[in-house]
């Protein structure tokens, strides 16, 4: 063999060797993970994926000092109703003659926070996810999941869709009228008509199944929200000075005590 062709055999295995070493190394680095994936295209889909679609956030939040909880009761919460429960007059309802909803509780529905958007409007930004605000306020789609049922519905703003979505008074408005809000002033009825923590955003067939009525005739379809639901209760009539008649408080206690 000539000293060419033996100096080119040389070399041809020289570069299969430092290839082989490169191979394995590279194999040892990518499995230590000191090589992480390409790094262009994990940003791509993870970019995709965490974006948030659907909700304006240059729009201004509601006021949410007085939000309800919605969460899930606890012993404690339903320890505190029980003992407020039990501070609350307990007396026949009154007659219901003068009740009118807008001349006793005002317009529905007025700014009562001053934020600049109505109290419907504040809520339904409260409760639903996933909002669509036409302008600062007017919420014109969102998702809800009715704390009265647990169903999913779909809000979309219109002469026949907005009504798939209500906004309840827990305390209804002809019951507080009947249990004491007779002799509470104009703007008191104003603030217990449009105060969160006595709002819900509701499945409109709830709402008007419940119409009026008090615990000892209506509650929630969805029994874990009963606890919440009446903890609410208590908390606004005693905040406005309400009575509770004798069936409504046994109705109140049952639900307190299997909390």
């Amino acid at each position: 063999m000539t000293s060419r062709r033996r100096r080119r055999t040389r070399i041809s295995l020289t570069s299969v060797l430092v290839v082989l070493a490169l191979a394995v190394g590279g194999y040892a680095l990518d499995a230590t993970g000191v090589l992480g994936p390409d790094a262009d295209a994990a940003a791509g889909p993870t970019a995709v994926a965490t974006a948030t679609v659907g909700t304006d956030s240059g729009a201004p939040e509601p006021s949410r000092a007085s939000s309800p909880t919605v969460s899930s009761s606890t012993d404690t919460d339903a320890a505190d109703a029980r003992a407020l429960l039990a501070t609350l007059p307990v007396k026949g309802k009154a007659a219901g003659t003068g009740y009118d909803r807008t001349g006793e509780f005002g317009s529905a529905w007025i700014d009562v926070d001053h934020n600049g958007c109505d109290t419907r409007n504040d809520v339904l930004a409260r409760d639903l996810s996933r909002i669509v605000r036409q302008g600062p306020c007017k919420v014109v789609t969102g998702t809800l999941v009715s704390p009265y049922t647990g169903a999913t519905i779909d809000f979309v703003r219109g002469n026949t869709t907005s009504t798939l979505v209500q906004i309840d008074h827990v305390v209804a408005l002809e019951n507080a009228w009947r249990t004491g809000a007779q002799q509470l002033s104009q703007s008191e009825r104003e603030a217990l008509a449009n105060d969160p923590s006595n709002l819900f955003a509701v499945d409109g067939r709830s709402n008007s199944q419940k119409r009026s009525g008090d615990a000892a005739t209506w509650l929630p379809a969805n029994t874990a929200f009963r606890c919440t639901y009446i903890e609410h209760q208590v908390t606004v009539k005693a905040k406005y000075r309400l009575w509770v008649a004798p069936a409504e408080r046994a109705a109140m206690v049952r639900v307190l005590d299997a909390c």
